[in-house]
């Protein structure tokens, strides 16, 4: 195993990029420090397959370098980078039982037959396949395979990392909180790097200890997922992560305050610098978590009327006009107004961001690719 960095990496598809337009994978600089589980997470053609192939060495970068450790490993192949790689679709053979399958990769590799037995004993164990290693893997479910498939990254002693490609696409839903379940389970016992590619935030939030969000080839945020889910550094990582997402509200900065739907919105100390010179759109954002119903004491009120009020249990999602903003705030169970009623509602200071062409203008973020660490 060992620290592992793209360096400066980009990428395109095209045999003469000419400008960014012509890059699939903007210009970052990323590291996976050793043992630690991290995600990818973004919509599809957002670069998190490509970030995979590359690690994987299926894929050769435009420019920059991929490092393991201290060694340049850009143009070695795969077999070279000691890598294991899950897909989407498990890649196991159906002829053989599930202690062959589980065994190919060592055997491949020469081991003594004593050690491939222990070994295979042991990820069998870990993934709950003890019971199955001399059924063929041609009659199990699809879920069975999936951790055949993770097996055989697994089974591999010291490798740098597993990288796992939307493995649990294909598995039924009331399956998937088990192998996520199982895969945060692996990486307590094994301490080995694990880079997880999804679009689905509970998936991404659920497994990994810091998280990548990407768009449109760049990276737009990394950090922990309570750090993305309370403190989204841009517009696409409020709403794009969260059920429902941030609320993102066309606003102007009127001494010091926000304006929205003709109603002032009060900020924290130091929340509303003046926007960038040449800044564009400017929009108020704030989680429904977070949004209050008034009256709080000393606070000001911000009237809202109800269009739709949806029921999911132990709590409601509402939804709001703002003046002709739409609003959506969660409230308890209880909460018992009518679409069409008028309510007050308050939204805390300190929980209120502004964004300026998308990006949170209470920091730099100049350069939105760092180091994850």
């Amino acid at each position: 195993m060992a620290r592992i960095r793209l360096a400066e990496v980009a990428h395109s598809y095209r045999p003469d990029p000419r400008s960014d337009a012509d890059y699939a994978l903007q210009p970052l600089d990323l590291v996976w420090e050793d043992g630690g589980a991290y995600a990818l997470l973004g919509p599809s053609g957002s670069g998190k397959t490509t970030i995979l192939n590359i690690l994987s060495g299926l894929l050769v970068p435009t420019r920059g370098r991929v490092l393991f450790g201290d060694e340049d490993v850009t143009r070695k192949p795969p077999r070279a980078r000691n890598i294991a790689q899950v897909f989407q679709f498990p890649v196991i053979y159906d002829t053989m039982t599930v202690a062959e399958n589980l065994a190919f990769p060592l055997r491949n590799r020469g081991l003594p037959a004593a050690e491939i037995r222990a070994r295979v004993a042991e990820i069998a164990e870990l993934l709950d396949l003890a019971g199955d290693l001399d059924r063929r893997a041609s009659g199990l479910t699809a879920d069975a395979k999936q951790r055949i498939s993770m097996g055989r990254g697994l089974v591999r002693r010291n490798v740098a990392a597993i990288l796992f490609d939307e493995p649990l696409t294909v598995i039924d839903p009331h399956l998937k909180w088990l192998l996520r379940r199982k895969l945060k389970q692996i990486h307590e016992q094994l301490g080995v790097t694990l880079v997880y590619v999804t679009h689905d935030q509970t998936e991404a939030l659920t497994f990994a200890d810091r998280v990548v969000v990407m768009n449109d080839g760049r990276v737009l945020q990394q950090g922990t997922p309570q750090e993305l889910f309370e403190d989204p550094a841009d517009a696409f990582v409020g709403h794009f992560i969260g059920s429902p997402g941030m609320n993102l509200m066309p606003c102007q900065i009127i001494d010091r305050s926000a304006v929205v739907g003709g109603q002032r919105v009060a900020l924290a100390a130091g929340a509303a610098p003046a926007p960038p010179a040449g800044a564009g759109r400017l929009q108020l954002g704030i989680r429904p978590e977070f949004v209050r119903l008034a009256p709080v004491p000393g606070a000001s009120a911000l009237s809202v009327r109800i269009e739709a009020v949806e029921h999911l249990g132990t709590y409601c999602i509402v939804t709001a006009l703002l003046g002709d903003v739409p609003l959506k705030l969660r409230a308890p169970e209880t909460f018992d107004a009518a679409p069409g009623a008028a309510i007050q509602v308050w939204f805390p200071p300190e929980r209120v961001k502004i964004y300026a062409d998308g990006r949170d203008v209470a920091r730099s973020l100049a350069e939105p690719a760092r180091e994850i660490a």
